[in-house]
């Protein structure tokens, strides 16, 4: 595709949970012109209506149930209907100029299937947003780029595609991952179709990472150690039944209930906490994967 039309030619598909409209205004103010879809996985009628009194919502879908973020990205792009589709999340903001760079690059590079935009925090230093998958190295080394650089996986926050890739190759989201580790498992199946994903130097995004909206630190814990433990142990299972991780994990449940038992006595609460949704996370992985 030689030229396109910005506005009418992409898709933004925006997944929410509990988010607060100071933080997504943040993010909607950069891209009012282009066409959106908002999933609202908490279904939040107030907010929708404050949005939508102040900017410009093409779908607003309110979920009466939380089905995860990779349920929801995969709602909004069944529901796009444009060239290309931009995932973004609620917390990364990224503007007009940066979104026609990756269209340029990914239109220019048919092979490419994936590309996304350099990240950075609010103070302008570089952050995480791709490398090499995990069962091939650190996930969060953060890379100096110099120039455009094909990666092995990129995170879920901010990623361009042609529609018709996902569509015409079945790549959506798994949804077995609720939050994590979706976005390398879409890009590890990329990689087995010999496609490319480049993280594109010239384009940039601002992205507050990992930041959970529950306000309850006890809750805040156990959400993020749960959900993380049992996607991690899903990821790696996908890789040829790889069990190495659950079977080392399942011979330390007896020291790892002693451990609990102990930092409630301490009063560690917290790290009680954290014990148990490892331990509630190993047993949902052993009753909904493995039984299976």
């Amino acid at each position: 595709m030689n030229k396109f039309n910005l506005h009418k030619d992409i898709t933004i598909v925006i997944v929410l949970y509990k988010e607060a409209f100071k933080l997504l205004s943040k993010t909607l103010t950069t891209i009012n012109s282009f066409k959106k879809i908002i999933i609202d996985n908490n279904g939040n009628l107030e907010l929708k209506k404050k949005i939508e009194s102040q900017f410009s919502i093409d779908q607003y879908i309110l979920n009466k149930k939380n089905n995860g973020f990779s349920a929801g990205y995969n709602q909004g792009i069944k529901l796009s209907k444009t060239e290309f589709t931009l995932v973004l999340g609620p917390d990364c903001i990224i503007k007009e100029q940066d979104i026609s760079i990756l269209i340029k690059k990914i239109s220019e590079n048919n092979n490419c299937y994936i590309v996304s935009p350099t990240s950075y925090d609010g103070h302008n230093n570089l952050t995480y947003a791709g490398g090499l998958l995990p069962e091939n190295g650190e996930t969060d080394t953060i890379l100096d780029l110099k120039g455009d650089t094909c990666v092995e996986g990129t995170l879920g926050a901010c990623m361009l595609f042609r529609t018709k890739d996902f569509m015409e190759n079945n790549l959506f989201f798994d949804e077995k991952f609720f939050v994590y580790y979706s976005d390398y498992d879409l890009c590890r199946r990329i990689k087995k179709l010999n496609k490319s994903i480049i993280q594109v130097y010239e384009a940039k995004c601002i992205h507050q990472h990992g930041i959970i909206k529950v306000k309850n630190k006890y809750i805040k814990k156990f959400i993020r150690e749960y959900n993380f433990t049992f996607d991690r142990y899903y990821y790696f299972f996908k890789i040829n039944k790889h069990l190495d991780l659950v079977n080392k994990y399942k011979k330390r449940i007896p020291l790892l209930v002693i451990r609990f038992f102990l930092k409630i006595l301490i009063l560690d609460f917290l790290s009680a906490v954290e014990l148990a949704s490892k331990y509630f996370a190993y047993y949902r992985f052993k009753s909904r994967i493995l039984k299976k």
